[in-house]
């Protein structure tokens, strides 16, 4: 029981070469199209930066579309808040409206002790003679 190469050959036996099996490519359309059809692998590797620039170029088309529909999303999130705010304001401008009326006034104003003039207001005169200037 050795571990030894054995160079000889039984009685039965016939030396064969040992080739290599050749690996069978896949039969679809690229490998027919590459290896029989109207390209060749050298016209094919010679239009590999052309084929990476429409990669590339199609990245850039994709990724331009998602910053637009972003962009697009932004906008409509920014005019539901303005239009939010607008009715806000003209709610809150309502308000100040009817808290600024003269009865609204005098009704707050009551808690404090201030009471709404009864008559008119009296005009001052001032003649030339008693006014002096100095």
């Amino acid at each position: 029981m050795s571990n030894r190469f054995r160079n000889d050959t039984t009685e039965g036996e016939v030396e064969r070469e040992v080739q290599p099996e050749k690996a069978e490519l896949p039969r679809n359309f690229f490998t027919v199209l590459l290896t029989e059809g109207v390209i060749s692998k050298e016209a094919a590797s010679e239009m590999m930066p052309f084929i990476i620039f429409i990669a590339f170029l199609g990245m850039v088309y994709i990724g331009n579309r998602h910053f637009a529909e972003k962009n697009i999303r932004e906008i409509d999130k920014l005019n539901k808040e303005v239009k939010e705010l607008s009715w806000d304001f003209k709610s809150l401008k309502a308000d100040l409206m009817l808290k600024s009326t003269q009865t609204e006034v005098a009704k707050r104003v009551d808690t404090f002790g201030l009471m709404e003039p009864v008559e008119p207001p009296k005009k001052i005169l001032v003649t030339k003679s008693e006014l002096k200037i100095k």
